[in-house]
């Protein structure tokens, strides 16, 4: 299908770069929709940036719209990260006369990048738009996990639809294609106690900000394990990303969203990143925009870096461990890939029928820690949240 129609062209002038200053610089790398060129065809297995200035789901960050060409004026500019790196930038989605319109012309454009197998990065625009890149997934009748760095869970107990909302929206559809969820670095002086319990009831994952800083490898699990991975830039440090109009002075460093940025890229699994919550009229001499700009360079570096040690599709490349469990008494099926050294755990499904609906989340993303944990007769947490939840 075409979905030019959805779509408006990149001004290049109004970016304040032209296509002859970027030869040795990722501008270079990229195809994008301009008013000459038109809009480039999607790739096969390939990236692909797309803006959403869409901001009237924002609660408390109005502004944040002008955040995509924003973004671009400094990602642009970076050098190649990678020599093979061929990336297409759809340009902006066109707003709809509602903010539903814009949700429907989003999922639609997600729905056809990930058709092609390609890997879309989202620039928003407030975090709502979240909900949109599901329902992307939703159109192809893909189950799907969702990891967000964040420091809320978005979720609350009133009816609004609202960038702080986003993940209530998500749970309450029927019928439903989230399987799992995950949130990266929530803080406690943000979250209410009774949203913790509730993350445990649904056998979601949560991690306070603390937690993660003081091991990443968590992180990168978590992020390996999502189809949809949605970034609050309100979650780094106001010292660190001050472009936003209610900006926390704790939160991730700078080093440390890149680095989770990198993560995702290197998921064979991510097929589709959101940065959202930018704020350039908050903004501290671009700083904000240029740090996720890096992000973005360090997502595009960690796509170009992906291997092929999947265990299911790629048994080949990983290495096989069982660990005896005595209780309760089951086999734990580890696998550490020869290529990258990462490691994941077989969780088994007992339904048949679930099995098949389920298959690609069977084999649940982990860490060497988990694995140290389960020699000690200890089952991890995660996966017996995932446990419970395929065969509940």
């Amino acid at each position: 299908m075409s979905i030019a129609h959805y779509l408006s062209p990149i001004q290049p002038n109004s970016l304040g770069y032209y296509p002859s200053e970027f030869s040795v610089t990722l501008g270079s790398c990229i195809t994008s929709h301009t008013p000459e060129e038109g809009c480039p065809d999607i790739p096969d297995d390939g990236l692909v940036l797309l803006g959403v200035g869409e901001d009237r789901g924002a609660e408390n960050n109005a502004g944040c719209a002008d955040a995509p060409d924003e973004i671009r004026r400094y990602l642009y500019k970076l050098a190649v990260p990678h020599a093979d790196a061929a990336i297409v930038d759809l340009g902006n989605i066109i707003l709809g006369q509602t903010v539903e319109d814009t949700y429907y012309a989003v999922a639609e454009v997600v729905a056809e990048v990930v058709r092609h197998g390609s890997t879309l990065v989202l620039l928003g625009g407030s975090q709502d738009i979240t909900f949109a890149a599901y329902k992307g997934f939703e159109l192809l009748g893909r189950i799907i996990d969702i990891a967000s760095v964040d420091s809320r869970f978005d979720i609350d107990h009133n009816d609004d639809f609202t960038s702080r909302t986003w993940l209530q929206k998500i749970i309450m559809q029927n019928p439903n294609y989230l399987f799992f969820y995950a949130n990266i670095g929530y803080q406690t002086h943000f979250v209410g106690q009774d949203f913790v319990k509730l993350m445990d009831d649904l056998k979601f994952d949560a991690y306070r900000v603390g937690e993660v800083q003081q091991d990443m490898s968590r992180a990168e699990a978590l992020i390996r394990n999502s189809d949809l991975v949605s970034v609050d830039v309100g979650s780094v440090r106001q010292s660190d990303a001050p472009g936003n109009l209610a900006p926390s002075p704790h939160g991730f460093y700078g080093e440390e969203f890149c680095q989770m940025m990198r993560f995702a890229g290197m998921s064979n699994k991510t097929r589709c990143l959101g940065l959202f919550e930018v704020n350039p009229r908050w903004d501290n001499r671009g700083q904000t925009s240029h740090m996720v700009a890096q992000g973005i360079w360090y997502f595009i570096e960690g796509f170009y870096l992906r291997k092929h040690d999947d265990p299911l599709l790629f048994p080949e490349n990983c290495k096989h461990f069982i660990v005896k469990m005595e209780d309760p008494e089951v086999d734990m099926d580890f696998y550490k890939s020869k290529l990258s050294d990462r490691w994941w755990v077989y969780v088994p499904c007992e339904n048949e029928e679930l099995q098949e609906i389920y298959s690609s989340q069977l084999m649940l993303p982990c860490t060497y820690g988990d694995y140290l944990q389960a020699l000690k007769g200890e089952l991890p947490a995660l996966w017996m949240k995932y446990f419970q939840r395929l065969n509940s």
